[in-house]
């Protein structure tokens, strides 16, 4: 989901360091073309890339729901799949703008509804905590798996 201020991606690196590497690369190949097409110089984005694991169930769901729903959840627009920069809006679409791939874990049929009900705060937070200390997201005994280097 791309927003006017930040993106969000879900992402699945095949090795450890591919997603560090990804990102540097969309980052200064973004920041060079602004810079060009805006005549500028300095910062572009503050701070670097926030991730985390996340467990291919309901977990994994939920993310991509959150992600999904994000401008709806900002207000700017009615229907999560109306925002032409969310990958709602290119699941299954004639001419995506890109490619978006299926999840490892299966869509529910009523996707689109789901993802336009609101998330309960206890959710929103606890997706939130695991993005701002880039921890694990997961049952407890998965993320202590994954800890632990084991998943």
């Amino acid at each position: 989901c791309l927003m006017p201020n930040h993106f969000h991606f879900v992402l699945q690196p095949h090795e450890r360091g591919d997603m560090s590497r990804w990102m540097h690369w969309v980052m200064t190949t973004q920041v060079a073309r602004y810079r060009i097409a805006n005549n500028t110089i300095g910062r572009i984005w503050a701070g670097r890339f926030k991730s985390f694991a996340i467990q291919h169930d309901a977990h994994l769901l939920a993310v991509l729901r959150y992600v999904e729903r994000n401008a709806l959840r900002a207000g700017l627009v009615d229907r999560a799949e109306d925002w032409r920069w969310g990958s709602l809006a290119w699941r299954g679409a004639r001419r995506p703008v890109v490619t978006v791939t299926e999840p490892p874990v299966s869509l529910p049929n009523d996707w689109p509804c789901w993802v336009n009900m609101p998330q309960t705060s206890a959710e929103l937070e606890a997706m939130r905590k695991c993005a701002n200390s880039q921890t694990p997201f997961g049952d407890p005994e998965w993320v202590d798996r994954v800890r632990r280097g084991h998943d």
